[in-house]
């Protein structure tokens, strides 16, 4: 069946993004082309997807719109541990951590750009 390959990060700062990432989650970025960085988010032996950053084309989405996007989830340690690099970095929580009975725990939040991104910490026993 088909799977996602690749993910899209847009940003009205592009370099203000790429910073935040890099803070938080130690991403590496490349340029590719005029207005593209690539996006390398681990070791290519281990599960997940790499992704692209880019220019936002289009206004910045508003604090009160309902969500209408697809957002990523990103495997972490420590739900607790990212919302305080995240939060000391410039963004923002969207949804506070909540259990996931059996799967861990969950939260989203708000990137520098306004991107909603999703945080999973695996612990069967959340409740």
């Amino acid at each position: 069946m088909p799977r996602p390959v690749h993910f899209e990060v847009h940003a009205a700062e592009p370099a203000r993004a790429i910073e935040f990432y890099a803070r938080c989650f130690g991403w590496e970025f490349t340029p590719y082309g005029e207005a593209y960085w690539t996006i390398k988010t681990g070791p290519s032996d281990q599960p997940g997807i790499d992704g692209g950053l880019l220019p936002r084309r289009g206004p910045p989405p508003a604090d009160m719109q309902p969500v209408n996007a697809y957002p990523c989830t990103i495997k972490v340690d420590s739900v607790d541990a990212s919302v305080a690099q995240i939060t000391a970095h410039g963004g923002t929580v969207a949804v506070p951590k909540m259990p996931i009975p059996g799967i861990g725990w969950l939260a989203y939040f708000k990137d520098t750009e306004g991107n909603i991104v999703g945080l999973m910490q695996d612990d069967r026993s959340a409740r």
